[in-house]
């Protein structure tokens, strides 16, 4: 069934997710310098209404440049407001602007400073598509001034029906959101159910905006931007080269052309302008944001069809997979298994992530439930490897999506994940997730006059203190700078050669862990979170401080850190028991998904 149900020529706006561009493909964004230089050229082009200019983790990455980030949002928007384009960002329900659940009253002097600072619209979405995560996002935007809209996380699945997406809807709408976005992160929603879905919208709320964001990694966006048009959706989110399409988003140029050709309005594009942006972005590449692209990051892949996971988690995946692969390799040989290729290993992975997610109540594989099934899904692959059942190694995150901590899952969990958590004496949560979390701007207060802070034009220091605490510490006192630059230097001492936007990322080195996990194969390896330095204890010049075999352990539990660009991870066992095997140093580089010790 078609949907074309406005018979005369309508206009299809476009929005230039430009944050997202450049988070979609590496680790930072560009410099508030840098931005300031391209924003005349976006405006230039003449085709967008709207451009995503921060949210997410835009303030976060300027903190880790050693630099302000509410500087950045009130120059980068700016520019925008002359020219009557509006500005949006995108923000995460309940977890804010960071990964973790946040205060409900540092929620809601987020949206006022934002506001405040020049963005327009609040982008909020949950994970778990869990409408009391969002109740506040709501409300809090509406009160400070922002247009409310609410993004639906997009994924394929039974429990994922167009009744299912519009019961949200229908709540969200009832809270007073003014637009609804279909976030379709991992670019897997099929092109007739969005049609289906966004018909449904505008039928039963005619007044509310709809606007699409589509990754291109599994093929789909380019068709599901044709039928949500047709379908009624008022806006579409598009890049430009040389950070279009791969795992990223269809550019401008294309999706012009074929709105224009099925009968849209469109405005059109100056493409000296449109060259001139293109011709930025390749130089902040070249500058150096280039070092942080992953080359995979430009290639499309089918594969991610049928494990749904987003395009940015291919990398982590892979890193992931060959810090296991000697240890998964080496346990199957000592179980009388044959071992596998990398490619055979993804192979299994995948068709684990497809097996791991039902049963984990289908979370929408959008960050951090994305990382929780892939990780689920590797232990399990470890331990079959192993002679040892599904399930063995399930981490303290996992297990607070599972009992609820954090939303209400989509789906029913399986039968088994239940039975495990009663063996282990857990109690699953049915009460709002923001209970759980005190307000705590008071206290953010007294340590800002304890260390003779000012709160800042509107509260914006505050807030950004009390949303990124341990960063901006960082930047406050030099270290941020200091570390980014160093970080700079040495990949540039390591490349050796021009950047390239097809530069791919240092490879991880090669340990050879393959005598330990043939040593101790009922063991687990532990793997550090993120690349850094490795500290068995903080005092990084205490070469003695590594653990023992022998030493007990206990899951949750730090057993050690890694000083990463933005501060301290801890090292978490998957599992209690004791070390067998220690294989990293006090003071080692490493990097993220490298085994630095075995624990059964």
């Amino acid at each position: 069934m078609r949907f074309r149900v406005f018979v005369m020529a309508r206009e299809i706006k476009f929005s230039l997710v430009y944050r997202d561009m450049w988070q979609s493909s590496g680790k930072y964004v560009p410099r508030v310098d840098q931005l300031v230089e391209v924003a005349p050229a976006i405006i230039d082009m003449g085709c967008f209404d709207r451009v995503e200019t921060n949210g997410g983790a835009f303030e976060q990455v300027n903190l880790l440049f050693g630099e302000n980030p509410n500087i950045a949002v009130r120059k980068w928007t700016a520019h925008f407001h002359k020219a009557g384009i509006q500005t949006h960002m995108l923000e995460r329900g309940l977890n804010g602007l960071r990964m973790n659940p946040v205060p409900a009253d540092v929620r809601e002097l987020m949206f006022k400073v934002k506001k405040l600072q020049g963005t327009d619209i609040a982008r909020s979405f949950c994970g778990l598509n869990d409408h009391r995560n969002l109740k506040l996002s709501v409300e809090y935007a509406k009160k400070g001034g922002m247009i409310s809209q609410v993004a639906l996380s997009i994924t394929n699945s039974p429990v994922h029906t167009v009744e299912y997406y519009m019961g949200i809807v229908n709540k969200v709408v009832e809270y007073g959101a003014d637009e609804i976005c279909l976030k379709d992160m991992a670019g897997v929603g099929r092109p007739t159910f969005l049609a289906r879905l966004t018909h449904e919208i505008k039928k039963k709320y005619p007044h509310i905006v709809v606007q699409y964001h589509g990754h291109t990694g599994p093929g789909f966006s380019p068709a599901s931007m044709l039928e949500v048009a047709r379908a009624g959706a008022d806006y579409l989110d598009v890049a430009v080269e040389p950070l279009s399409w791969g795992k990223v988003h269809p550019d401008v140029i294309t999706i012009r052309e074929m709105m224009k050709a099925d009968g849209f309005l469109v405005k059109d594009i100056n493409m000296d302008a449109y060259m001139e942006v293109r011709s930025l972005t390749q130089k902040y590449i070249d500058d150096f944001l280039g070092y942080w692209i992953n080359s995979s990051n430009s290639k499309m892949t089918s594969l991610l069809v049928g494990c749904g996971l987003p395009g940015g988690m291919m990398g982590s995946m892979m890193a992931d997979l060959k810090g296991f692969k000697d240890a998964i390799n080496a346990a199957e040989r000592s179980h009388g298994h044959p071992e596998s290729t990398l490619d055979q290993l993804m192979v299994k992975l995948f068709n684990e992530v497809e097996y791991v997610w039902p049963r984990l109540g289908y979370p929408p594989l959008v960050t951090p439930f994305s990382q929780y099934v892939k990780n689920t899904a590797l232990m399990n692959l470890f331990n079959l490897s192993s002679d040892k059942p599904r399930w063995s190694t399930i981490d303290k995150d996992t297990w607070g999506m599972i009992l609820g901590k954090m939303g209400t899952l989509p789906g029913q969990l399986a039968p088994e994940i239940v039975e495990l958590a009663k063996s282990k004496g857990m109690e699953f949560q049915a009460g709002n997730p923001q209970d759980n979390y005190p307000d705590e701007l008071p206290k953010f207060r007294q340590m800002m006059k304890e260390e003779g802070w000012d709160e800042g034009q509107d509260q914006e220091e505050l807030f950004e203190f009390a949303m990124h605490e341990r960063q901006y510490r960082d930047y406050r006192s030099g270290v941020a700078k200091e570390r980014f630059n160093k970080e700079l230097e040495d990949l540039k001492v390591k490349a050796g050669a021009p950047i390239v936007v097809t530069r791919p990322v240092v490879e991880m080195p090669k340990f050879d862990v393959d005598a330990y996990a043939t040593k101790y194969p009922s063991a687990v390896p532990v793997q550090v979170p993120a690349k850094g330095k490795l500290l068995w204890q903080v005092d990084v010049d205490d070469a003695s401080s590594a653990p023992i075999a022998g030493t007990v352990v206990e899951a949750g539990k730090a057993m050690g850190y890694v000083q990463t660009y933005y501060g301290m991870e801890e090292i978490i066992p998957a599992r209690d028991g004791r070390i067998v095997a220690v294989l990293g140093k006090q003071g080692d580089d490493v990097v993220k998904g490298e085994i630095v010790a075995f624990v059964e």
